[in-house]
């Protein structure tokens, strides 16, 4: 045998999965269970369940500056320490390892290890419904989903079904139900809210919110502990991560290769077959390069990297990058926008607590423009809110008290009063200016162009921006609540960390990337699960449908290489 081919043939698999997040992990699982090697790249470094998990168990006073950033902290990740906390640090990049370009201002945030933002997410799971997939056709916005809710749904009800979501049905349309887990308990104060609303206003309803906590032991894994120190890694299990579910399955069939500290700097591609034959790979420690081959491949990069991965594999067929004849590939990025609504203190109660430190509050589904009169609004799409009652602690009057001994103390462990927050997380629309290209001339230390990054929200999200706020206050009055404050702290693009739409699904390959099972239109064997899929970002939570989308792309792209079509 040539020496050449044996060596390609030792690097050839049937699949390779690209990213080991969220939707990364569930390629994985999905390819590896129905019988194809698959080779999972991932450019950071290895992160073993439990193992690596090495701050779960500190308790405050073990860390050195208390679980706080530090102002070197703030100098040298100025992105990054906007959301990660000495406990947590090591599950995100070094802003100046991993540079890109802030046309404006946004937020990349980012994990390179395997797992991802899987070990780091807000874990809050909402499907979306036809109200959200049919928006685009409906109000002329971006181009219209290639699938409805009832393609989907039973992929939703499989994705909770392994992932083990906690949560309430509640019968409406625009949030469909699910199969659920029991749901946590809302506290007095969030029950006592969820009463008036129902009373004062028509068509609102205040729920549980929906999370990837477990509720009880699931497919292996322990329930929650209710410790609220997701972050950090989870020793039980306790909540869905890459790290203790979908790779764990994979790792089980025999079927996966798992490669760390590989960065993919493009996918190759082959004219004459019209097919991607494999990706180059950049050993992130040594800098060597090496091609691996595979009949279908997965890109799972996030939005950001995975346009970043197709803008950077440029050749004869495909001159500014791969799959993108509609130049669509890198626009219509949508986040989104949220730090905005309202709090406020509540007097009684005060015989009242609760237990533990609970991993999600309550949640409001979205109410305006519902195709009715009365919810209709003078913009575009809608909002959700997010929020949680809760009583103050040492943390907040202790630090500013005098005293010692026995009675100062009792005085610190003393509930305080009741208070509440509510704020809301918005749909942004898709705009083609808001876009990832690359810069040819500046490069990162592995020699790759450093993505640049161009995104703002515009006249519609500002608009319903001052309605998420008055909202909130509406209803927190309505409710009893008193010193009532509204708030907005000005959102920068990306802090929301939901990153959508740069490669997105479409009917029409002159304006989509994708189709209806996330393939190519133009490469028929790569697949992208991640938030780059998304024609319209809706509001709620979106890495449920990652998940779902994801286990539907994987059961098509095996039943089309069984045809022979791939």
């Amino acid at each position: 045998m040539n020496p050449n081919i044996k060596a390609v043939k030792q690097l050839t698999y049937d699949a390779i999965v690209i990213g080991s997040g969220i939707s990364g992990g569930w390629a994985a699982k999905e390819l590896c269970e129905k019988g194809l090697k698959t080779l999972v790249l991932e450019r950071g470094r290895n992160v073993e369940h439990i193992t690596d998990y090495v701050t779960t168990l500190k308790t405050p006073w073990e860390f050195k500056y208390h679980g706080l950033n530090t102002s070197k902290d703030l100098e040298e990740d100025p992105v990054q320490s906007n959301v990660y906390n000495e406990g947590n640090k090591h599950f995100f990049v070094r802003d100046r390892e991993h540079p890109y370009i802030q046309e404006k201002p946004f937020y990349w945030i980012r994990g390179y290890h395997v797992g991802g933002r899987s070990l780091t997410w807000g874990r809050q799971c909402y499907r979306l419904s036809d109200l959200d997939f049919e928006a685009n056709q409906k109000d002329g916005y971006g181009v219209d989903w290639p699938i409805r809710y009832r393609d989907i749904a039973p992929w939703y009800d499989y994705a909770e079904q392994f992932a083990g979501i906690s949560g309430q049905n509640e019968g409406l349309s625009q949030l469909p139900d699910g199969q659920f887990l029991p749901a946590m308990e809302m506290n007095s104060l969030e029950k006592h809210f969820r009463a008036r609303v129902k009373k004062y206003f028509d068509g609102r309803c205040v729920t549980i919110g929906r999370v990837a906590n477990l509720t009880k032991g699931w497919n292996g894994r322990t329930p929650c502990q209710y410790r609220n120190l997701c972050s950090r890694g989870c020793p039980y299990g306790g909540y869905f991560s890459s790290n203790a579910a979908t790779l764990p399955a994979a790792m089980a069939t025999g079927n996966m290769t798992l490669r760390p500290f590989s960065i993919v700097s493009e996918i190759l591609y082959d004219k004459d077959k019209k097919r991607a034959t494999g990706v180059r790979v950049i050993d992130a420690e040594t800098n060597e390069v090496t091609e691996f081959y595979a009949r279908i491949i997965f890109l799972n990069a996030s939005a950001i990297g995975s346009a970043f991965v197709l803008l950077n594999s440029k050749s004869d067929a495909f001159p500014e990058g791969l799959g993108n004849s509609s130049s669509m590939v890198g626009r219509n990025l949508m986040d989104h926008h949220f730090k905005v609504g309202a709090m406020a203190d509540y007097h009684g109660m005060e015989d009242e607590y609760y237990i533990g430190r609970r991993p999600v509050g309550i949640y409001v589904p979205r109410f305006r423009n519902l195709g009715d009169t009365a919810s209709q609004r003078d913009y575009l799409r809608g909002f959700g809110f997010q929020g949680y009652g809760e009583r103050e602690g040492w943390e907040y009057t202790g630090l500013t008290e005098d005293g010692f001994g026995k009675a100062f103390k009792e005085k610190l462990t003393r509930p305080g009063k009741w208070s509440f927050w509510l704020g809301g997380w918005g749909e942004t629309l898709p705009y083609e200016t808001n876009v990832v290209t690359l810069d040819l001339l500046q490069k990162d230390k592995w020699g790759l162009p450093l993505a640049k990054v161009n995104f703002s929200i515009r006249e519609n999200e500002q608009a319903m921006r001052k309605d998420m706020q008055q909202s909130a206050m509406e209803m927190l009055e309505k409710s009893g609540f008193s010193n009532i404050s509204g708030f907005d702290y000005k959102y920068v693009g990306g802090e929301c960390v939901h990153e959508m739409g740069t490669a997105r699904m479409g009917h029409n390959p002159r304006t989509s990337v994708l189709n209806g099972y996330n393939q190519m239109h133009d490469v028929l064997n790569v697949f992208i699960t991640d938030g780059s899929c998304m024609t319209s970002s809706a509001c709620q939570n979106p890495s449920l449908t990652y998940m779902a989308l994801t286990a539907r792309a994987c059961d098509y792209a095996v039943g089309q290489l069984k045809k022979g079509e791939l």
